[in-house]
């Protein structure tokens, strides 16, 4: 008697469609369920929550976007390599609650041990509010200027620095008991941080692309007295906590 051995094989089913969640502007969702689907979609560049509301950025161009971001990061690195204990970031995810993860251009911080209330997450993330942040937003109508300030204000980033890129216009804003006061524009046409000394902006050069004006202009900062003393804390900060780790071994 023999034995039929023939195998059945089930038909192979048709690759199913894509059925990750959707990642839309306009949806409201957790932060958690916001990271998991922006996780999903590597094709999403740019995608933020705030207050619970996401929105997925647009395209950007050169002269309105690019150009100017890429002088803006430039400037601040710059003031972070000559400034100890500041540290710096370009397009990072920053977690500021449970309803918000934003995307911000540009952002200087103070580590920990400087006073700084933001930490880098062992998943690599920044949480907490950087003591500088940084946008180029195309208009005056762009969200950078309403629903992020409000929220980065609630948060308690010192300083916020908008550069509108239609209206060829920077504000630089800081926090004043809890509301954004705008920096007053010094003699010279420059605008200069509080937070950081030293950190000064010429927002003409900003508009013209002269990269070599505006790091002029910064130099300029870098050589002011005011930062000098400013890394002389941070390093004497520094020396401070070298010494606690020594004792405490």
């Amino acid at each position: 008697m023999s034995v039929d051995t023939t195998i059945v094989t089930s038909p192979v089913a048709p690759t199913p469609p894509d059925e990750r969640p959707p990642l839309n502007s306009g949806d409201r969702l957790t932060r958690a369920e916001f990271a998991r689907r922006y996780q999903m979609h590597p094709e999403i560049k740019k995608a933020e929550l705030i207050d619970g509301v996401v929105y997925v950025a647009s395209p950007t161009r050169h002269r309105q976007h690019g150009k100017p971001h890429g002088l803006l990061v430039g400037w601040i690195i710059t003031y972070a390599a000559a400034t100890p204990g500041v540290d710096f970031s370009d397009n990072a995810t920053v977690r500021l609650d449970l309803e918000n993860e934003h995307q911000p251009d540009a952002l200087l911080r103070l580590e920990p041990r400087h006073g700084g209330r933001s930490h880098v997450t062992t998943e690599d993330y920044i949480e907490g509010p950087p003591e500088l942040i940084v946008e180029v937003a195309a208009s005056s109508a762009a969200y950078d200027l309403h629903d992020k300030k409000r929220v980065y204000a609630r948060s308690g980033v010192c300083e916020y620095l908008v550069a509108q890129a239609y209206e060829r216009r920077v504000d630089w804003w800081e926090l004043r008991e809890g509301v954004f006061t705008p920096l007053p524009l010094a003699a010279d046409g420059t605008l200069r941080s509080r937070v950081f000394p030293g950190l000064w902006l010429d927002p003409a050069a900003l508009w013209a692309g002269d990269a070599a004006a505006l790091l002029a202009a910064l130099r300029r900062g870098l050589a002011d007295p005011e930062h000098a003393a400013f890394v002389e804390r941070l390093r004497g900060e520094d020396a401070e906590d070298r010494q606690r780790g020594s004792e405490g071994r």
